[in-house]
Formats: structure tokens, C-alpha cells, sequence
């Protein structure tokens, strides 16, 4: 059926926004809110937001009246008699909603499709209270509206296939890309994200690291567009703790209990934007500009002169391609390095690799031919770990082996000299038992660089209960001066990014397990509704599935949590050899070489 005429009940940012997708598009829309100011506002930003496309030539002044005069604002329920569909969006209460639904039976004709805006409650139980049960899905828009992409249509078991196909349609036709679900909480976006929220605001509470750095951490390790902790206020703090509610009351998943500050800063008033603080303070209530408060950080600049030790020459172990990558970016950066790998061969492709790269930047006009010969001439290839005897700072780059790096690091305490800072690039292993290995673990930190290392900006510095201010100081000036951003955290499993990356993973591939969704739906809903460079399996794959997996069961190993238990599904195919765009098969296949 044809859905011309589409009502919108409750005129707030979200409903706002809808009203404005639908009526740009040509549909006749009613707005419905009993409170009289927000239905004066709402017509006052469609006014606003058509001007400003008419300044920026996307419309003509014509078509801003005749998209005006498509949206008529009324305060009673009344003026949804002749809607096609009717959206709701009222405030996420089921009585409210219910109210709403129970009014609407009586009003609109029998073949009406009823629709609700809900992310958190449940569409079945508004469709077993209706008249029609038949006519009742959820239509999860994003917010904003008129920008993003994904619209979830969510079914029930009552839910009428032509309802849902009517609404599928009005959402491709809208331009937006529409993905249908069963019913739970969260669906499939906010069921995944809600969650890696959740862990975030956990990990801010156990002061394990910094808001700025847990935020920083996941826009430059994993190219998201928002930190976590921000995209929370963005939200409201109370409507993540609402959404979380609902999904432990589904799942009993202790991963979606929320985390007791969601609580305390919903108490106390902090929702986040909206009341000018949550996690972070804003210049007034509404506005996105972070102000300064008590727990900004001082700028790296007031930090104590002289409490590190000069770095001058770098010592790279490993010939892979994170090795050559971080050698790259401290040759690039004006540091003497010296490259040890197994043999001198590995030794001088990796420095081959690292010509091709340099050049590759030449080519893109991002380094010149003379600063590409002065890199590569600052890089000495060995086949042994005695060239680092007069490094200030030894990096190692070697497999993912515990066994492996604790001999590396013996060795690297007997070549390097004292006062020398000995540095690991594990992603999932404990500095601690890399320190150990030593007779100095004073001098021994983390620095996790991200692949690939030249591009990305971002270093997780891990000290260890045992890591001197003066290592520590050193590998932050370091990252200064070859132009990384530096997030502080300590010695524990996954560190930031994959302690809050991969419990996200790992839950994605549990909805394909349970057949909730496919990968291909998943994907797209994170992709268009989450803004995130690459949906979950498009990341498994490219990351590979035995790496995912391993990293899964050293979270599972370290934290003890039955959420974090890796899922079969992943396990079955790792089993397989199905490891991802390296085999040529993972959760999708791909063309070999």
C-alpha cells in the first residue's frame, strides 16, 4: 500500500526530524504534539533547515513553500484520521506509548499501519495491546534523521508481511537504507552498540583510563567519529541506562547491566548535552562545545622539563610488516634506526617494503624525493640484536608468542645499554611478564602502535606496576615528536581500543549464531547507523578470525565474564580454516590470488 500521508506524534528532535525527511520527499505530513511549543519549534526548524538548503542551491525557493506547506502541526491525535502510517516518537515510557497506540486504534482507519519509534521497549507487547496487532512494527530512524542513513523495521510475530514490506518501501524511497529485524532490545545497532557503551562508561569508573584518552583511543584506533564517553552525552546518559535496562532484562547478560555511573549521573541530573554535563562539561545546556572542568588534563606542555631521557637512535626488532611500519615512522621522523631481523635477508626486504612505502608517499605529494633518501639513509639493516648496543630506545615487533618475546627481551637486557627504554608492541599480552624477563623492568613499557603504523595516529602506552616515570615520560615525548597521540592505560588485557573493540566483535557474530540477523544486515546497520568505516565481519575478516579469536580468549582468560566467552560460531570457523580475506574465506568469500 502506498504510504502518502504519514502522521508523526511527538515532535521532538526525533520526531522533528522525521517530519522533515518525509515532507522534503513529497509526502503530506501531519505533526501531532499536545505540547503547543513544540510544535511552533518544530515548524520553526524545517523553516530554518529548507533556507539553508535553498542558500546552499540544493532546492529552489518553490520548493521550500511547497515542502512547508506539506506539514501541518496539530495538538490532538484526532488529526491522524485520514494517515496512511503513523509514526510514533514519544518519550521511550511504555505507558506513554501505550496511551498513544490505544488512542490511535480508535481514530485512524483499520488498515493504518502503526509504527514505533522505540529503541529499547518491546514492539510485540504494544502489538498484543492493540486492536490490530496485525499493523504494529517498529521504525527505528537515527538521529539525525535527515543525515543518517539506516532505518531498522522491526517486525513481530504478530506483524503482517505486507505492513512491513509498505514500510520497507517508504524507507528506500526516503533514500534511507532500510534493514529489517525481529524484535529485541536494541535490534541490531543499538544492540551491538549499547553495549560497547556500556563497557566504556566501565572502564572510565574503574579510573583504568582517562575520558579524553578512552575517547581519543577509539577514533584513532578504530576510525570511529565519535569516542564513546561523547557519543554518550550525545545520546543522554539516561537514555543509555534506559536502552541497557531493557537489554539485561532480555539477555541477563552481565555486559548489558549498566555501569553504576550511568546510574549516579542520571541521579544527579548529568544526562550529558542536553544538561550541559555527563561525562564531559558544555558550555551551556544543548551546546556541543567542551568546556574545561576539574578533570581535563593539563596540556602535554606542562608536564615537568626533563623527566625523560633523551631519544636519539631507535632499535626495531622484526622483519613483519608492523616492523617495518614503525621503523618508517621513526626514520621519517629524523631518528638513526637500526632493523634486526632473523637474517640479514628479512632485514633488507623489510627496509625494501619501507622504500616502496616512501615512495608511495612521494608519489601522493606528501614527502619529497630528498626527505624519502634521508629516511631511508638513517635505517641500518643487521641480522643480529648486537646492533642495538647504543640505541636509547629498543622497540620489538615480533610474533604474538609470550614465549618468543620474554627470550627477545633477555636478550635486549644484555645488549642494550643502561638508562635504555625496552618496549613491547603486544596487543593482547602482559608487559609485566616482558619486564620480568629482565633485570631492569623499570625500563620496560608498552607502546602499541595500529597497522598500519605510518597511517595511524594513535600509540597505547602501557606501564606496568613496575614502569619508571622517566620510561614513561621518554615514550611520551617520543610520540610527540613523531607525531602520534599517546593514550596512557595500564597493564591489562586488550588494553583500551581491543578491550572495547572485540567484546563488540564477538557479540555480532552471537546475533548471526542465533540467526537474529545476517552479516550482510549487521554490517549495513552498523555501517549507516553507528557511522562506523566498517561493519563487524568486514572488520573479523580483514583482521582474521584465528586473531579475533585468540584476543577473545585472553579477555575471556583475564576478566573471568561468561559475556566475554568467545562464540561458537567464531570458534567453528577458525576450526575450519575459514580465517578470513587470508584464506579467501571467512564470513564471506573472497577471490584468491
Amino acid at each position: 500500500m502506498p504510504l502518502r500521508t504519514v502522521a508523526v506524534v511527538g515532535l521532538g528532535t526525533m520526531g522533528t526530524g522525521i517530519a522533515e525527511v518525509l515532507a522534503r520527499a513529497g509526502h503530506e505530513v501531519i505533526g501531532i504534539d499536545v505540547a503547543d511549543a513544540a510544535a511552533r519549534q518544530a515548524v520553526a526548524a524545517l523553516a530554518a533547515s529548507t533556507a539553508r538548503a535553498v542558500r546552499r542551491e540544493r532546492i529552489t525557493e518553490q520548493e521550500r513553500r511547497e515542502v512547508l506547506a506539506r506539514f501541518r502541526v496539530f495538538a490532538d491525535l484526532s488529526a491522524a484520521a485520514d494517515a496512511d502510517l503513523v509514526i510514533e516518537v514519544v518519550p521511550e515510557d511504555y505507558a506513554t506509548k501505550h496511551e498513544v497506540f490505544t488512542a490511535l486504534d480508535a481514530v485512524v482507519r483499520p488498515d493504518t499501519i502503526l509504527a514505533t519509534g522505540t529503541n529499547a521497549l518491546s514492539v510485540t507487547r504494544l502489538a498484543a495491546d492493540s486492536a490490530h496487532p496485525e499493523r504494529v512494527l517498529g521504525l527505528h530512524f537515527f538521529n539525525p534523521a535527515p543525515a543518517m542513513k539506516l532505518v531498522e523495521v522491526v517486525s513481530s510475530v504478530l506483524t503482517s508481511p505486507a505492513a512491513v514490506a509498505s514500510v520497507t518501501a517508504l524507507a528506500r524511497e526516503l533514500g534511507k537504507e532500510p534493514v529489517s529485524v525481529g524484535d529485541r532490545p536494541g535490534f541490531v545497532a543499538d544492540g551491538l552498540l549499547f553495549g560497547y557503551l556500556n563497557q566504556a562508561a566501565a572502564m572510565y569508573e574503574s579510573k583504568y583510563a582517562t575520558r579524553e584518552d578512552i575517547d581519543a583511543a577509539m577514533r584513532l584506533g578504530c576510525g570511529l567519529p565519535m569516542g564513546p564517553l561523547a557519543l554518550l552525552d550525545l545520546i543522554g546518559v539516561d537514555t543509555a541506562r534506559t536502552v541497557l535496562e531493557a537489554m539485561y532484562a532480555a539477555s541477563r547478560d552481565r555486559l548489558h547491566a549498566p555501569a553504576p555511573i550511568l546510574g549516579q549521573l542520571s541521579e544527579a541530573g548529568l544526562t550529558g548535552r542536553k544538561a550541559g554535563r555527563g561525562f564531559y562539561t558544555y558550555q551551556e545546556p544543548g551546546s556541543d562545545v567542551v568546556v574545561a572542568d576539574a578533570q581535563t588534563p593539563r596540556p602535554p606542555d606542562a608536564a615537568e622539563p626533563g623527566a625523560g631521557r633523551p631519544v636519539n637512535a631507535v632499535g626495531v626488532a622484526g622483519s613483519g610488516t608492523m616492523a617495518s611500519g614503525i621503523a618508517e615512522v621513526f626514520a621519517a621522523s629524523g631518528y638513526r634506526v637500526v632493523l634486526a631481523a632473523r637474517s640479514l635477508a628479512k632485514a633488507e626486504r623489510a627496509v625494501a617494503r619501507i622504500s616502496g612505502s616512501l615512495a608511495r608517499s612521494v608519489s601522493k605529494g606528501r614527502l619529497s624525493e630528498e626527505a624519502r633518501e634521508a629516511a631511508l639513509a638513517r635505517i641500518t639493516a643487521t641480522d643480529s640484536l648486537d646492533a642495538f648496543a647504543d640505541v636509547d630506545l629498543a622497540v620489538e615487533a615480533v610474533a604474538e608468542d609470550l614465549a618468543v618475546k620474554q627470550r627477545l627481551f633477555q636478550v635486549l637486557d644484555k645488549v642494550c645499554k643502561p638508562g635504555a627504554v625496552l618496549a613491547t608492541t603486544t596487543s593482547s599480552l602482559p608487559v609485566i611478564s616482558c619486564a620480568r624477563a629482565t633485570s631492569r623492568p623499570g625500563d620496560v613499557i608498552g607502546m602499541h602502535f595500529f597497522n598500519p603504523a605510518p597511517a595511524m595516529k594513535l600509540v597505547e602506552v602501557v606501564r606496568t606496576v613496575l614502569t619508571s616515570d622517566a620510561t614513561h615520560a621518554s615514550v611520551r615525548a617520543v610520540c610527540a615528536a613523531i607525531r602520534k597521540h599517546p593514550v596512557d592505560c595500564g597493564d591489562r588485557a586488550g588494553f583500551i581500543v581491543n578491550a572495547l573493540l572485540f567484546p563488540y566483535l564477538n557479540n555480532a557474530v552471537k546475533m548471526v549464531q542465533e540467526h537474529y540477523a545476517t552479516p550482510d544486515d549487521i554490517d549495513a546497520a552498523m555501517k549507516w547507523g553507528g557511522g562506523y568505516p566498517m561493519g563487524p565481519f568486514e572488520l573479523l575478516d580483514v583482521v582474521g578470525l584465528d586473531v579475533s579469536l585468540a584476543i577473545e580468549k585472553v579477555l575471556h582468560r583475564e576478566f573471568r565474564d561468561p559475556g566475554l566467552a568467545p562464540a561458537p560460531l567464531l570458534e567453528h570457523l577458525v576450526a575450519a580454516g575459514c580465517l578470513g580475506r587470508k584464506t579467501g574465506r571467512g564470513f564471506r568469500e573472497y577471490a584468491r590470488a
